[in-house]
């Protein structure tokens, strides 16, 4: 177990910042697919993990503070774009419009990113169970028994859209691979502290991750007729050092909408 040294709880703090705020961006933008995912049972289904995912997100936030970094609400609700911590690629819209008025989102999109990003989650608490930092090893072990319900039903989606045969289903699951590879990079990365969150044992090297989420998804893809290396890069930069879109700026406002009018209120 990590002791309370101030370069441990920075580089502590700085992973836990990351995760948190990973899932509190991907759980948003689950939910906006409330009402107008493909079929009723697909909105029960997507409700139910987008909840899963805010409680993990909220997990991560109240580790924070219990290390003296503020508010748990505070952390999620009160702090700008420039502050985030979140990679790139959880933070882009779903498609244009706006969920209140004509939202033309993309589902192609939101299965490949969902799949793709909750295949590396995974391997990451796999990979957190055995961090030098108790109390993080020990809320991996129960974020794990969730996502593998989440796992098996994005990777069902995932194979069934790119094995139907059906052309324009086919067409838009390859496009949305292509953007979501663009930017998923930005997931692996551990941000300027990568060094010593590495070196104290927190989790394994970004090289390490990326290599176990290629070797699960490899696999995959061959089994709906897609091979060869799988490229990931940053295009837009990377999100733990605060560089982020219009698009988080934009979704902030809305999250955070309720929490301005009532700091007081529990989220």
């Amino acid at each position: 177990m990590a002791n309370n040294s101030s370069v441990e709880n920075t580089a502590i703090k700085e992973l836990l910042f990351q995760l948190a705020d990973d899932d509190f961006i991907h759980s948003y933008r689950g939910s906006e697919w409330l009402g107008l995912a493909p079929h009723i049972e697909e909105d029960i289904a997507t409700s139910s993990i987008t909840q899963d995912t805010m409680g993990h997100a909220a997990i991560f936030y109240q580790l924070l503070e219990e290390l003296g970094e503020g508010n748990a609400n505070q952390l999620a609700h009160d702090r700008p774009a420039n502050e985030r911590r979140n990679a790139i690629i959880l933070e882009l819209v779903n498609g244009p419009g706006s969920y209140m008025e004509q939202p033309d989102y993309d589902w192609a999109f939101a299965v490949v990113r969902n799949y793709f990003y909750t295949e590396a989650k995974a391997i990451k608490i796999q990979s957190l169970q055995s961090s030098s930092y108790e109390p993080l090893a020990e809320v991996a072990a129960k974020v794990q028994m969730e996502l593998y319900y989440h796992l098996m039903h994005w990777k069902t989606w995932f194979v069934q859209l790119l094995g139907s045969g059906h052309e324009e289903a086919v067409s838009r699951m390859k496009a949305a691979i292509e953007k979501t590879l663009q930017d998923f990079q930005g997931v692996f990365s551990l941000g300027e502290h990568r060094n010593k969150i590495v070196q104290q044992g927190l989790i394994e090297s970004e090289a390490v991750l990326l290599t176990k989420w290629n070797q699960a998804v490899a696999p995959v893809l061959k089994s709906v007729g897609l091979e060869g290396p799988i490229e990931v890069g940053m295009a837009q930069g990377d999100g733990r050092n605060g560089k982020h879109t219009e698009d988080l700026e934009k979704a902030l406002e809305t999250l955070c909408e309720v929490y301005a009018s009532n700091k007081a209120a529990s989220w």
